[in-house]
């Protein structure tokens, strides 16, 4: 797909870090999969790992965590 960013490069494969916050909790996700622009480095996640994200995100705010850093596990 082009860019909606810069509109001047096609995606490629690759992968980004992502942080969510909430309530007080962060959290910082590595390696998580995704279509990268090689122009500007916009990345874009897939609607499976973005489930994902959020599966991990509400276990850990379940838990209490305040942070916590890690890298991408697709389910299993």
């Amino acid at each position: 797909m082009i860019c909606a960013i810069c509109k001047r490069a096609e995606t490629e494969p690759g992968s980004t870090t992502v942080t969510l916050e909430r309530d007080g909790s962060t959290l910082v996700i590595k390696d998580v999969p995704a279509a990268v622009c090689p122009n500007c480095g916009e990345a874009y996640i897939g609607e499976a790992e973005s489930a994902r994200l959020l599966e991990i995100a509400e276990a850990l705010h379940q838990a209490g965590a305040q942070v916590d850093v890690r890298r991408f596990a697709a389910a299993s």
